[in-house]
């Protein structure tokens, strides 16, 4: 495993993040949730991502399950990982029970920290932008939860680059903790946010750790545009989420660049998963990719793409089968 610092900051992270939102849901079974982390911290890595609305697809009833199932698994080791989690999604009844409001934020870090058996978690994330809550009132909850030990840093995710722009402006201003990462959707068939947000990213030095690196699983390769899918990410059993997913990828256009695609890792003889995760990972702008699983097995290649040199040749290939999708006005 690789390690970098995150951002403009002393911390180090390796350069790949096991992201959670399948434990609790799409994994119901707690055993092959923590082999997978347990695969994931044999191979160095030490930066695990969740959010208190996880597990992805289970509604506001099942919101803090992901986190309940990473806290056990952290049990007696909490010290040799990076934990990060999220806030502002819809967890309970209450209309206040979500967004980026003093009184939610507050009540979210202290319920996540009660999840996760821990009395504080690395980084802190706003997991999209609320826009109907003043960025200063934001700005000052999250600064009295690092003040109060209970993040050590902050970051947000689902940010377009003006929003976060300006809540940077603003935390520089009001002397308040400073957003230290990004976390935004990027893969070889969503790169949007290369024409503004790593920009910003890279001129402010802001840790960047994307998710959707193999696009839910469809740069895997094994989906077919004709066969609807019946498990994994854009299946059924996700309700709205695996909807999303559907819309965000599940097009012919989508399948005929993967089909180009495979045709250029079958050329470098690499597999697809993998060759899609070391692109991502080859931007000297990203920090760290977010990759996840359903079953441990699901991990070997994406693990074993961090040490995948793209030759540039190899690379000019994969950015001109992709370069449409630098287009568009996606808000995640």
């Amino acid at each position: 495993m690789q390690y970098q610092k995150f951002g403009n900051t002393g911390l180090s992270v390796s350069r790949l993040c096991l992201g959670t939102m399948t434990f609790g849901l799409q994994i119901e079974q707690e055993d092959i949730a923590h082999a997978i982390l347990d695969k994931a911290a044999d191979a160095g890595v030490n930066f695990i991502d969740t959010a208190d609305v996880y597990p992805l697809g289970g509604g506001e009833q099942l919101a803090g399950r992901t986190e309940e199932i990473v806290g056990r698994w952290l049990k007696g080791k909490r010290d040799r990982f990076i934990v990060a989690t999220k806030a502002v999604g819809k967890v309970g009844p209450s209309p206040w029970d979500q967004g980026a409001s003093r009184k939610h934020l507050l009540d979210a870090i202290d319920a996540s920290l009660r999840r996760l058996g821990t009395d504080y978690v690395d980084l802190y994330q706003l997991h999209s932008d609320d826009r109907e809550t003043p960025i200063d009132e934001t700005l000052e909850a999250l600064d009295v939860i690092v003040r109060s030990g209970k993040a050590r840093y902050v970051g947000v995710s689902n940010f377009l680059a003006y929003r976060l722009a300006l809540a940077l402006g603003r935390a520089d201003f009001l002397r308040t903790a400073r957003f230290v990462s990004v976390q935004p959707r990027y893969n070889l068939l969503f790169r949007q946010i290369e024409r503004e947000l790593l920009p910003l990213a890279e001129e402010q030095r802001l840790a960047v750790i994307p998710y959707n690196p193999i696009a839910g699983g469809l740069l895997t390769g094994k989906h077919k545009h004709d066969v609807a899918p019946t498990e994994g990410r854009f299946s059924a059993q996700l309700r709205s989420a695996g909807s999303n997913y559907l819309q965000r990828y599940w097009h012919e256009r989508e399948f005929a660049t993967i089909e180009k695609l495979r045709g250029i890792a079958e050329e470098a003889g690499q597999s697809l998963t993998k060759l899609a995760v070391a692109w991502v990972a080859a931007n000297p702008v990203i920090t760290s990719a977010i990759i996840g699983a359903s079953r441990p097995e699901q991990l070997t290649d994406t693990l074993a793409a961090i040490d995948l040199q793209l030759d540039p040749e190899l690379k000019t290939k994969l950015d001109e089968a992709t370069v449409e999708y630098r287009w568009g006005d996606a808000a995640r």
